[in-house]
């Protein structure tokens, strides 16, 4: 497990392996904590490891991104023609 609190964003970031994220009394232990850091207006944020591939996820993301992105370009285009004509 690895936490970071940024005292200048007011994040806490809480980061479990695999084995941690499964573990009840782990998330138990960490209750208080939660509690404590949000009576100071901090967001808990935790972040559980996954299951899939990092690289493969990453890629499709990026993927996906860019052919949404290039559709909005597109139509916007379509559009400006349209306004034109």
């Amino acid at each position: 497990m690895e936490i970071n609190v940024n005292n200048e964003s007011k994040i806490v970031e809480i980061w479990l392996t695999n084995a941690e994220k499964v573990d009840a009394a782990l998330r138990e232990r960490l209750k208080p904590l939660y509690r404590e850091y949000r009576a100071k207006k901090y967001l808990v944020a935790v972040f559980e490891s996954g299951e899939g591939d990092l690289f493969e996820g990453t890629r499709d993301l990026l993927l996906h991104n860019r052919e949404a992105l290039t559709k909005r370009e597109l139509a916007e285009e379509k559009q400006a023609e349209q306004k034109m004509a």
